[in-house]
């Protein structure tokens, strides 16, 4: 999949931002949201309690509030979460696909729980800490979601913008005038 030079506007009033853990989504998102007037909605935040360390939600809850979100007229959603790609993209009017490498996604995870407090995206009240599990998902699990994904967005019938690493990334900013928070 190539990149591609697609403006902002050619992505639609509903965006779907994909890629592995610590690419870079959420801060994307809030800033698209801001600049385009997009609700935005980060998925892990929907997924898990709030004020929790990451305790999931109940499947069929988590799916109510998914389902609510993309019914929505405007929206710039970030996240995986697969078992719900399906009819998020039958909403989606665009795609962009982040794919950093393991290792770059790797240092955001350390940076932002040692560092960052308070971050986009993240679960209200509820502190960043370093876990093995975490390390583990995203030194094991990212280099095959991340083809999994590259394949998926291949496959969809939308305007998908590709970002293959963290200067593309910041390329899209500077296309796009988009201001990082």
């Amino acid at each position: 999949m190539a990149e591609t030079s697609l403006s902002l506007a050619d992505l639609g009033p509903r965006i779907c931002i994909l890629g592995p853990s610590n690419s870079g989504k959420s801060t994307l998102a809030d800033a698209i949201g801001r600049k385009a007037g997009l609700q935005v909605v980060h998925l892990d935040q929907l997924h898990h309690m709030p004020g929790t360390h990451w305790m999931p939600r109940p499947t069929e809850e988590f799916h109510a509030l998914h389902d609510g979100a993309i019914m929505q007229d405007h929206w710039v959603i970030e996240g995986n979460y697969s078992s719900c790609m399906p009819s998020r993209f039958a909403r989606a009017s665009g795609v962009i696909l982040l794919d950093v490498s393991t290792v770059r996604s790797l240092g955001r995870y350390l940076r932002r729980t040692w560092f960052e407090r308070g971050r986009i995206g993240g679960l209200e009240n509820a502190g960043e800490r370093v876990t093995w599990e975490m390390i583990r998902y995203i030194a094991f699990s990212s280099s095959g979601k991340r083809r999994n994904y590259a394949a998926l967005v291949e496959r969809l019938m939308l305007p998908c913008v590709f970002a293959s690493s963290s200067a593309a990334i910041h390329r899209l900013y500077t296309a796009w005038s988009l201001e990082r928070r």
